[in-house]
């Protein structure tokens, strides 16, 4: 097992962990740490754990200090100055007629670099666009290409539900999500119902989706033919989160009653109404 400790560079960024390096470093604390792209003003928010070799990536990078109140009016003049470079290069592209949205900027704590986030149609030549930053900005200038999902997290806004959406909030990264999660918790397929601000479909259609992949494991599909206690009965309706169906059960008297059942009071058979059988048949085709 290893020490470590999880550093985020965003309100909602990923969480990357570091080395502790025998420093007495707590959750809430601000850190100096060494990444991929140079020196960065990090926020604990994984105080000390251990972890196993595989739930890091090597090489893991030793925190080198707690941040000093000398680091934390560097990181706040770098946002400043991050501002400035955001509308130095609004000005630029517009001068250079170029068909991309800027988005974001971000100074490297150590100055070293500055990185341009941008969204794009297709593919920009961007080079004389870097040309003229590097002559203004005096530093290496990265320019980065981001889709529509990761847009909307820097950029925040309110979701259908009337709250933050939640990427921009609280999600450190985004998990896969599909249009069968919407139908199998009886969503409207309508994308306007369904997708988030960028377009997507919504991060939240994940969260329950574990409950009704679980119960939807013992409901039966509809047109099944079930054993109820009245005897047998088709299944023309299910109620996934009541964990009940409606059962057309014949009576006694000849007369046919629609009744609710919980899923535990009903036997299901491998048998399915002909009626249907012919209906599937007639949707597939």
């Amino acid at each position: 097992m290893i020490t470590v400790v999880g550093v985020r560079f965003k309100s909602a960024g990923k969480i990357y962990y570091f080395d502790p390096d025998d420093l007495d470093i707590n959750v809430e604390d601000h850190v100096i740490v060494e990444t991929a792209r140079g020196i960065e003003f990090g926020h604990v928010v994984v105080g000390l754990k251990q972890v196993t070799e595989e739930e890091i990536v090597p090489p893991l990078k030793k925190v080198l200090r707690i941040a000093t109140d000398e680091d934390r009016q560097i990181h706040m003049e770098n946002k400043l100055k991050a501002k400035e470079a955001f509308s130095i290069c609004l000005d630029k592209i517009e001068e250079h007629e170029l068909q991309m949205k800027l988005i974001d900027v971000e100074y490297t704590f150590d100055n070293n670099k500055v990185i341009f986030y941008f969204t794009a149609d297709g593919r920009v030549d961007f080079r004389e666009l870097v040309k003229d930053l590097a002559s203004i900005f005096r530093t290496r200038i990265e320019l980065r290409q981001i889709g529509v999902r990761d847009e909307s997290k820097m950029m925040g806004g309110l979701g259908p539900c009337g709250k933050p959406i939640c990427c921009a909030t609280f999600l450190g990264e985004f998990e896969p999500v599909s249009i069968k999660m919407a139908k199998e918790q009886d969503l409207s397929l309508n994308p306007t119902k369904i997708s988030g601000l960028c377009g997507r479909l919504m991060c939240c259609l994940k969260y329950e989706q574990e409950v009704y992949e679980h119960i939807l494991d013992k409901m039966p599909d509809i047109g099944t033919i079930v054993i109820t206690p009245l005897g047998r009965g088709t299944v023309v309706e299910t109620r996934t989160l009541m964990e009940s169906v409606k059962v057309k059960v014949k009576l006694p008297d000849d007369t046919e009653d629609l009744i609710l059942y919980k899923v535990d009071e009903i036997e299901v058979t491998e048998e399915k109404d002909p009626a249907y059988i012919k209906v599937d048949e007639d949707e597939g085709n």
